[in-house]
């Protein structure tokens, strides 16, 4: 059972910035009455309230109700998608389209700083507090904002699986696991035996869960895992290895798959003749002619705004089996897998 740490009061803070409640009053509620107070112990009450994580509770006021019927939603991406191309774009669709549904606001929340701090920026995070709940995406966790909110009791969803903080963030994510094993064993079914899997440097867990989906279909097989690094591919010394085809993972930033792809041109090489390529996703560029499986992304989105909601009426707990799920991906046939030639 986790440990859940109470909201801190005002009486906290002003036990921690050494006044009384009184003043922590008046500094928080901006000072309407025009106080005469030295502009030291203002900036110590807000610093104070800072450490805390104290974030006035708008629903207070609220005399007939216990909710805002606001969500918050926070992305640790440098900025929103403007291309309805980008990988957030369907998610976000289907957060704003469950969000109407169920009658509840939405809250953008955004870093101080400027882009660069945004990601791990713990005071921008805990203002999420002054909505009913939030929702988070992005590759990574920042254990500790994402670690106070959790034993705090604060409703919060991520959109995509996590492992992170010993397995306690409830989230919804697609099963990348399943889907990846179902694409190779497309190849193993194929005779492709010496399979390549091209993945990034970086470490998240949609990427250890294609790359566990992947080691499932080709155990006892000679395939291999290959990260990207800054040598690039070399397609010609893979094929004397004997391998005859590549999955690749998809990213946010398609690193890898673009550099396949050119690997490919340069080299004058098409698929399958050539070689057979799978994506574990789609390409950025949608084709129905690339072998893979869709990502049910706008469906997480939607699921992600019930969940929370139901989070937030406490018809399910956080530790609940129940706030942890994962959407199954649909797969695409495409025509870039074919028998080993």
């Amino acid at each position: 059972m986790t440990t859940r740490r109470a909201m801190p009061r005002q009486a906290d803070i002003a036990r921690a910035a050494g006044v009384s409640q009184a003043t922590v009053s008046v500094v928080l509620s901006g000072n309407r009455a025009r106080v005469r107070m030295a502009e030291a112990t203002r900036l110590r009450v807000l610093e104070a309230a800072e450490k805390l994580g104290y974030v006035p509770d708008p629903v207070a006021t609220r005399l007939a109700s216990s909710r805002n019927h606001m969500l918050g939603l926070y992305t640790f991406k440098t900025t929103f998608p403007t291309d309805v191309a980008d990988s957030y774009y369907p998610i976000l669709v289907g957060v704003e389209e469950e969000a109407a549904a169920l009658g509840q606001d939405l809250i953008l929340f955004t870093g101080r700083g400027g882009a660069d701090r945004r990601a791990h920026d713990a005071t921008a995070i805990r203002r999420t507090r002054v909505a009913d709940g939030c929702l988070f995406f992005g590759r990574h966790v920042p254990d500790e904002a994402i670690g106070g909110l959790l034993e705090s009791g604060f409703p919060l969803v991520y959109i995509g699986r996590r492992a992170e903080l010993d397995g306690r963030i409830p989230f919804v994510g697609a099963d990348y696991v399943s889907a990846t094993r179902q694409v190779v064993e497309r190849l193993v079914h194929n005779g492709h035996r010496n399979i390549r899997y091209l993945r990034e440097q970086d470490d998240a867990p949609s990427s250890t869960d294609r790359e566990r989906g992947f080691r499932q279909a080709t155990a006892g097989l000679p395939a291999s895992v290959h990260r990207l690094d800054g040598d690039g591919i070399d397609l010609d010394a893979w094929r004397r290895e004997g391998v005859t085809a590549v999955v690749v993972e998809e990213t946010d930033t398609w690193t890898a798959y673009n550099a396949l792809t050119l690997a490919l041109e340069s080299r004058n090489l098409t698929c399958p003749d050539d070689l057979s390529l799978a994506v574990l996703g789609r390409p950025p560029v949608e084709s129905a002619a690339v072998t893979g499986f869709a990502v049910p992304r706008r469906e997480m989105g939607r699921q992600a705004v019930r969940l929370l909601v139901r989070l937030i009426t406490r018809e399910i707990g956080q530790d609940s089996p129940a706030a942890q799920q994962l959407l199954p991906c649909a797969p695409v046939g495409g025509t870039t897998v074919g028998p080993v030639r």
